[in-house]
């Protein structure tokens, strides 16, 4: 499968009624202009050409009212990372490594939709002709989504990645996020197992999936804890174990408590509260004063990979999500705005 979805495209169709039995792969030559037979063939060895949910080979036979979907990697693309002058916020720098703090909304690299104003564009421009971004063995260590914020970790020389890199997938590093979510939570903490991996029908998210069923997934564990509770949203601390695709979020929605404006996983639906028309202004309200999944990259602790020394970043909730809180505060005071 295509582990990263920047970097293909979806088509899905429904076969017609009367359509005779026919090798998926004729079919979809036949009705996608454009794309040739061999790229699709292509698409099915990788197991991108899903019939009914499940992926077939090229030559298994559609029948009429078959649901097709395909995955299809982008034609080869320049991704040279050109400097672009975007502000960055640069929690820590020495010879070794940067720290810095995305804000929401910021893709972190170059892929298919965005080819440009990135925040390795941003480090280009940063680090001039000293370090160039485009060297595959600097740069990122790991990665957020664009529509969290929160601290980011680079690597400015081989040395420094392979080092941080080896922390990260020794999972020696700590990483603890704040997530506003639906719901209300009778225990003050606990843990989340699952092992993660692309959801069959709609491959832009991730499931739980038993091992069994998908061996391909990745063992996942988040440890949260309740910071603080309001009537139907709580403030939770999410500590990674593992660092998974959309972990946090997915781990979050299997316990019944999605993201609040988190419009993947369900959290733009009104799932608690009062059936009252003021009561759903007031959640408008909120999902425009942070129209984005609630969650922060809060703290940052890793081995510091020349000297040995232990290092702790901690940052500040962004705008957005501070006036959210004060918001909710607001009303469990008993006064809706």
């Amino acid at each position: 499968m295509i582990e990263d979805e920047e970097l293909w495209e979806r088509w899905r169709c429904e076969v017609d009624k009367g359509q005779m039995p026919v090798r998926v792969d004729k079919y979809l030559t036949e009705h996608m202009s454009g794309t040739s037979r061999n790229r699709i063939q292509n698409a099915a060895d990788a197991g991108n050409i899903l019939v009914n949910g499940k992926p077939v080979s090229s030559n298994h036979k559609v029948k009429p009212l078959d649901v097709i979907q395909i995955l299809l990697d982008h034609e080869p693309h320049d991704f040279t990372i050109q400097p672009e002058n975007i502000p960055i916020d640069v929690v820590y720098e020495d010879d070794d490594l940067l720290v810095v703090n995305k804000p929401a909304g910021l893709v972190v690299h170059p892929g298919h939709g965005n080819y440009e104003h990135t925040l390795l564009n941003a480090l280009a421009f940063y680090f001039g002709e000293k370090i160039d971004i485009n060297n595959p063995d600097i740069g990122l260590v790991h990665r957020i989504d664009k529509d969290t914020s929160g601290l980011l970790l680079i690597a400015k020389t081989p040395e420094a990645k392979t080092n941080l890199g080896q922390q990260f997938f020794d999972h020696t590093t700590e990483r603890t996020y704040n997530a506003l979510v639906w719901g209300t939570f009778s225990e003050d903490s606990g843990t989340i197992e699952g092992a993660l991996g692309r959801d069959n029908r709609d491959r832009t998210i991730y499931r739980i999936w038993d091992l069994e069923e998908n061996p391909n997934a990745k063992e996942a564990i988040t440890h949260w804890r309740v910071l603080e509770r309001f009537p139907y949203v709580t403030l939770v601390e999410c500590k990674l174990e593992t660092g998974r695709t959309h972990q946090i979020r997915v781990h979050m929605k299997s316990i019944g408590h999605p993201l609040f404006c988190d419009e993947k996983y369900g959290g733009t639906e009104i799932l608690k509260g009062l059936p009252t028309q003021k009561y759903k202004q007031y959640i408008q309200n909120c999902f425009a004063l942070c129209p984005r999944q609630v969650l922060h990259a809060k703290t940052l602790g890793f081995t510091h990979p020349r000297t040995g020394e232990r290092m702790f970043f901690d940052s500040e909730w962004p705008k957005d999500m501070s006036a959210l809180i004060e918001k909710w505060r607001t009303y469990q005071m008993g006064t809706l705005s």
